[in-house]
């Protein structure tokens, strides 16, 4: 009578003798046979039941391993995350329009030093001096609120030949002179020329002016 035999490959008591009356291998307690013969394996063919070499079973991890490190998304890729708001900036503070350059005329500025006094000496030896550096020359007005003129030639004889705006005299820092200008309505003469009205002409230490035509108003022209 053949001996009793583990039919389990896997077993290590696979095809070895057993105790007669053994109804189960004593290892792996597979039922036993008479006689078992080992049924040859195709290559790289695993026993049923038994997973391959150095692979894990599934859901399981190797000894001595640690879990993956599960990713964090950071504060800025949150679903919450504003954006930082930023002060806009005036551009109209920064950007200046360009202006167009205007030259500035030049504005002639007279010395430090004053005008030469202008007096006019009349034949009675009456002298009409004049404030400042210009004015007009004539006769008081009888209106009230009217302020006379700088040279008043009231109370000359033959005052009524004398307008009461006669004539303008200023000092001309460019001519270095006084200058006249004819405004009346009997004419002006200056060394016995008449004036054009409107026109200036120079003042010269010596002149000989007249007012009107008959010789009646008649003056010396002093400039000191």
């Amino acid at each position: 009578m053949p001996a009793n035999r583990c039919p389990n490959p896997s077993c290590e008591y696979f095809n070895r003798a057993l105790p007669n009356n053994a109804k189960v291998c004593p290892w792996c307690s597979t039922p036993v046979g008479n006689v078992v013969s080992a049924t040859p394996q195709a290559p790289n063919q695993q026993p049923p039941n038994q997973q391959p070499p150095n692979q894990q079973p599934p859901n399981q991890q190797p000894p001595n391993q640690q879990p993956p490190v599960q990713y964090q998304r950071p504060a800025t890729d949150q679903s919450n995350y504003q954006v930082p708001q930023q002060t806009p900036v005036d551009y109209s503070t920064v950007y200046q329009p360009r202006v167009s350059y205007q030259p500035t005329p030049p504005v002639y500025t007279p010395p430090s030093q004053r005008a030469p006094a202008l007096k006019l000496i009349h034949t009675t030896g009456r002298e009409f001096n004049l404030v400042g550096e210009g004015g007009y020359i004539g006769r008081r007005s009888q209106s009230p609120g009217i302020a006379p003129p700088e040279i008043d030639l009231t109370g000359i004889p033959s005052e009524g030949i004398v307008s009461r705006r006669h004539a303008r005299v200023d000092w001309d820092w460019s001519q270095n002179s006084y200058m006249i200008v004819d405004m009346s309505t009997n004419g002006i003469y200056l060394n016995n020329n008449p004036l054009t009205p409107g026109m200036q002409y120079r003042l010269l230490n010596g002149d000989s002016l007249r007012f009107g035509q008959d010789n009646l108003v008649n003056f010396t022209v002093y400039v000191v």
